[in-house]
């Protein structure tokens, strides 16, 4: 249709275009909102899924005694589950946006996979959406430590399944540190970004449309206030709760420390979501459009030459879908979601060709 799939080739991306090819969501036909990507962003960030899903709340102790909770979507309300019989065989993990807003958008991928058989699971951060905070600190913008751990705990908890990871927006700076960092020992099979953020300090840097920042710095706020107290030993409260950017909340957070103060360029040395892009091992789709208001023009924004080295990340891009919108007519308004779960049964389908081919045993 009008998306482009930029990627080194081998047998991997050659059976992704097949998979993608045929896909329905890819076909064209009538987008909604063309040139209106902040509408379309806004509507993403603001509107729920419908039906609500239905969660169950798991909290995962870290060892240094920090909270993550894991938010399992168990089925839409008024509906049967979609889980499949005798345990599941493609966990889905999802993580959201670096200020641990969950979009009606995620939701809706959830329901989505949810329907396609896969165990979605949302990573929610130390403090973020309703997790108790029990450490004086919070989880840096690429600092993969807690999401390692809470994969190390799927991956014990549903050891024979494809464990798969989806981010959105900012949350992929996390998702493509934690791959960078990991590995070949990630124990992900592969991994998807819907609209990412492949750039955090020139992000941060650069401010963001008032639509999208201050819907964020609120929830961020709001969340933040409710640990002034333990907060207090570690930042300067009145300074972060009196931040106006992104940009001043974040250096608030983790610059700016009482016990470890550290400059803005040392702490994106530690947490640059790409920094070590050359040690990833699994497959990594990166959904984006041209018009997205968040990230910024393709030119500055996309390190388009990574996807034309790196045998394990491709780029999907399109001519406009926003920032995660990515909008059309009828139900599942979002064809991004039906890309990425195409994308992601077409992956489990070539892993688990190989295993056979190769006569790899099962993990156990």
């Amino acid at each position: 249709g009008r998306c482009r799939l930029l990627c080194k080739p081998s047998a991997l991306a050659q059976h992704l275009v097949r998979s993608l090819g045929q896909a329905a969501a890819l076909q064209g036909g009538r987008w909604l909102w063309p040139r209106w990507p902040r509408l379309q962003m806004l509507r993403q960030l603001l509107q729920p899924p419908e039906p609500e899903p239905a969660v169950a709340r798991e909290l995962l102790q870290l060892p240094d005694t920090g909270l993550v909770a894991l938010d399992w979507l168990v089925r839409p309300r008024g509906a049967g589950s979609g889980s499949s019989r005798g345990g599941p065989s493609l966990v889905l993990l999802l993580i959201p946006n670096a200020a641990g807003k969950v979009t009606g958008g995620l939701l809706q991928l959830g329901l989505r996979a949810l329907e396609r058989g896969f165990v979605p699971v949302i990573f929610n951060r130390r403090g973020h959406n309703g997790c108790p905070l029990t450490t004086p600190w919070l989880q840096p913008f690429g600092d993969p430590g807690d999401l390692r751990e809470a994969v190390t705990y799927l991956r014990c908890r549903h050891p024979a399944a494809l464990l798969l990871a989806v981010s959105e927006g900012s949350g992929s700076g996390l998702l493509l540190s934690y791959l960078g960092e990991s590995g070949s020992s990630s124990r992900l099979a592969a991994a998807a970004c819907i609209s990412p953020v492949f750039r955090g300090r020139d992000w941060f840097e650069a401010g963001m449309p008032w639509l999208y920042e201050w819907p964020l710095l609120l929830h961020l706020k709001r969340g933040l206030s409710r640990y002034a107290g333990s907060l207090a030993e570690a930042v300067d409260v009145e300074r972060l709760l009196g931040s106006r950017s992104l940009r001043e909340l974040e250096e608030a957070l983790f610059c700016r420390t009482k016990s470890r103060p550290t400059s803005w360029e040392a702490y994106w040395e530690r947490n640059e979501p790409l920094r070590d892009a050359d040690e990833v091992a699994v497959p990594v789709l990166c959904l984006c459009s041209a018009d997205d208001p968040v990230r910024g023009p393709p030119a500055r924004s996309l390190p388009l030459e990574l996807f034309r080295s790196s045998p394990y990340f491709f780029l999907l891009l399109t001519p406009r879908g926003g920032h995660g919108g990515f909008p059309r007519r009828g139900p599942g308004r979002c064809w991004g979601h039906e890309a990425v779960l195409e994308y992601l049964r077409a992956m489990a389908e070539f892993l688990r060709a190989e295993e056979r081919r190769k006569g790899l045993p099962r993990p156990r």
